[in-house]
């Protein structure tokens, strides 16, 4: 398996979802589907069965996150030297060519986009025309409601 990019943040967050499951929700789950088994027929218990659906998502969510923390690359961003160039994890400032409109997007992995958040998917077609452009280049990026042009007016590390 291929390692997955995550920023320092990003790697905290799913430690921190991966003990809530595993402390939190997995007993509740448990004592959900005993006391369903508690009512009789498990084969007309829709308690039950909806107690052991949740439970198959939540041990796949589990088992998803401790293999992405296991192949986790941990990058911070704040220790590259990057040569003002845009990299994994930097914030970027974008203003649109066409109507000069401002942005602000931070590059992320994954699992930790947003982007309602300014949090943008290393694997986006924003974020992957913009890796390795620096402050004052020009990006022309094809979306699905057709091609954008960024300027990139600052970098940042942070």
């Amino acid at each position: 398996m291929s390692k997955v990019p995550l920023t320092a943040r990003g790697a905290a967050q799913l430690k921190e979802e991966l003990q809530r499951l595993k402390f939190e929700e997995r007993p509740k789950v448990t004592a959900a589907i005993a006391t369903a088994r508690a009512h009789g027929d498990l084969k007309e218990n829709a308690e039950y069965h909806a107690a052991k659906e949740q439970q198959g998502m939540m041990e796949a969510r589990i088992r998803d996150i401790e293999a992405k923390l296991g192949n986790a690359q941990i990058i911070d961003v704040t220790a590259v030297n990057a040569g003002g160039k845009v990299v994994f994890g930097s914030t970027v400032h974008l203003v649109d060519a066409l109507n000069g409109s401002k942005a602000r997007y931070r590059i992320v992995g994954e699992d930790e986009a947003d982007i309602k958040s300014g949090l943008l998917s290393i694997g986006s077609p924003i974020a992957r025309a913009l890796i390795g452009k620096k402050e004052g280049d020009e990006v022309e990026v094809v979306t699905p409601s057709g091609k954008r042009a960024y300027e990139i007016s600052a970098v940042e590390y942070l």
